[in-house]
C-alpha cells in the first residue's frame, strides 16, 4: 500500500466511522434504563456492557492504529447508564480520532501486527473498527425489542421509528 493510498483510505474510513456515530448513539440510548443487565442467553454479553464494548473498541482501534501496535484491550467498568456510555464516547472520541487524522501516509502504510493473526497496513485496521462497531450494534439492536425497548432507525425506518416521506 502506498502512503498516498493509505492516507486516502484513512480519510474515507474516518468518514465512514463518523457516519455511524448517530445510529450507534441512538441504539445505545434506546436501551431501557431498567434493562441494562439484559442478555438473551447466558453466553451473551449484557446490554450495557455490550454498549460500552462497542464504543470502547472504537477508541482502542484509534489509539492502537495511532500507536502502531495493539496492546491489551483496556479494562474498566462501563458507565452506569446508556446515556453515560454515549457521553463518555463523545468526550474521548475527538482526541482519539484526531491522532489517526494526524498520521502521515508513511505511518498509515506501515505494517502493524494484530496478535500474530494479521499483519496489515495501519490504515486497514480502521475498516476492522467500522465493521466491528456495525456487527455489535446489530447485536445490541436485536436485544432492544425483547427487553421492552424500541428499535430506532439505523439505515432506514424501523417498525418503531418509520421513515418519513
Amino acid at each position: 500500500m502506498t502512503p498516498e493510498f493509505a492516507a486516502g483510505l484513512r480519510d474515507f474510513l474516518l468518514g465512514a466511522l463518523d457516519s455511524e456515530v448517530p445510529a450507534t448513539s441512538k441504539v445505545i440510548n434506546a436501551i431501557p434504563a431498567d434493562k441494562t443487565e439484559y442478555a438473551p442467553d447466558s453466553k451473551a454479553t449484557p446490554a450495557l456492557k455490550l454498549a460500552f464494548h462497542i464504543v470502547a473498541s472504537e477508541i482502542w482501534f484509534f489509539e492502537s492504529v495511532a500507536a502502531g501496535s495493539f496492546g491489551a484491550f483496556p479494562d474498566g467498568e462501563a458507565p452506569a447508564t446508556p446515556a453515560a456510555v454515549v457521553a463518555w464516547w463523545e468526550s474521548v472520541r475527538p482526541a482519539a480520532r484526531a491522532k489517526v487524522a494526524a498520521m502521515t501516509g508513511d505511518q498509515l502504510a506501515g505494517i502493524v501486527d494484530f496478535y500474530g493473526m494479521f499483519q496489515l497496513p495501519a490504515a486497514a485496521y480502521l475498516n476492522f473498527a467500522n465493521v466491528h462497531c456495525i456487527h455489535h450494534r446489530g447485536q445490541l439492536a436485536a436485544y432492544l425489542r425483547p427487553m421492552g425497548g424500541k428499535v430506532p432507525s439505523i439505515y432506514g425506518g424501523s417498525a418503531d421509528e418509520p421513515m418519513m416521506g
